[in-house]
């Protein structure tokens, strides 16, 4: 973390990305770290690249910034809560003078001269708490809610295993700069009526396979038909599937123009590898990809079977 810290400390326009179709984590990286570049490192300039926040455009300071081609020539590019290089969103960050990278994804190869990567931690936006704590950093109440509303959104609001004593005193150190939780959790978990009936009508969809893996299948004309955008179908509706009791592993499919989107979710078994298989990533226990057609997610459902049953595919935890 030391290499990381002496690069920002020597360049004085600095762009930070993050992975494409960015969630709470993602952006609260982002929004977080410039917050603390800009309080620490004072007349730095500092820009946000990507694509748009989408259904979390509400956390203030989510707009990206316009980047001017040649600002990379002489800046450093920073790397967030992204395990490979092509779900990085707007790949000039490989025509900047330096790249350093954060992440807390499983490791799945170098993308970065400079890297800090822990995947024991719950998001990408915990482990830059902690770093600024560790190094003691200063960190004001616009870092904190976005750093707070990452780790919120990635530990599932820390149910989910990868929360830790940790964990909490992060979060215990992010509320005493002022967060209003009432605010995140109003924006984050608010939801009206046609989403209701929207998750119910998906609750009717759940099918299984012959191992008891939940899945979900959206063809390109249902999602049409649904008036919804790609993320509240693709990432929204998994959860719906995420409490039925008997169930271990639990998929999402969603036909959109580019081909299947799938989001992989257990809380038993390391379902990673089968994620990386077939070209994406994420943790061993939520990760996702995009698949080129259907065959090819009947063919991940009988690997996830086969998971199930114990074969090949992944590992027990």
């Amino acid at each position: 973390m030391d290499k990381i810290l002496s690069l920002l400390a020597a360049y004085d326009t600095i762009i930070l990305h993050r992975h494409k179709n960015p969630d709470g984590d993602a952006l609260g990286s982002q929004i977080g770290l410039k917050h603390i570049i800009e309080e620490n490192y004072p007349g730095k300039r500092v820009y946000m690249a990507g694509d748009a926040a989408g259904r979390y455009s509400f956390m203030p300071g989510s707009e990206m910034d316009r980047v001017p081609d040649e600002a990379y020539r002489s800046a450093l590019a920073v790397i967030l809560d992204c395990s490979a290089p092509h779900l990085v969103s707007d790949e000039r960050y490989q025509t900047a003078a330096a790249l350093c990278r954060l992440d807390h994804h499983l490791f799945c190869g170098q993308m970065a001269p400079v890297e800090y990567v822990d995947s024991s931690f719950e998001s990408c936006c915990g482990l830059i708490c902690h770093l600024c704590m560790e190094k003691g950093l200063r960190v004001n109440r616009a870092a904190a809610e976005a750093l707070y509303t990452g780790m919120v959104t990635d530990s599932g609001r820390f149910r989910y295993d990868s929360t830790t004593a940790r964990t909490m005193n992060c979060a215990a150190f992010l509320l005493e700069k002022g967060v209003d939780t009432q605010e995140i959790y109003r924006q984050l978990y608010a939801a009206d009526l046609a989403q209701l009936q929207l998750r119910a009508r998906y609750t009717l969809k759940i099918q299984f396979t012959p191992a008891h893996v939940a899945y979900i299948y959206t063809t390109l004309q249902e999602m049409q038909e649904s008036g919804a955008d790609e993320f509240a179908i693709s990432r929204g509706m998994v959860g719906v599937m995420s409490d039925i009791r008997g169930v271990d592993i639990w998929v999402n499919f969603t036909e959109v123009e580019r081909g299947v989107l799938c989001e992989l979710r257990s809380d038993r078994y390391n379902i990673n590898p089968i994620a990386v298989k077939y070209g994406g990533g994420g943790h061993q226990k939520a990760s996702g990809a995009t698949l080129p057609d259907r065959e090819t997610a009947m063919a991940m459902l009988s690997d996830l079977d086969a998971l199930m049953t114990g074969g090949e595919a992944g590992c027990s935890l």
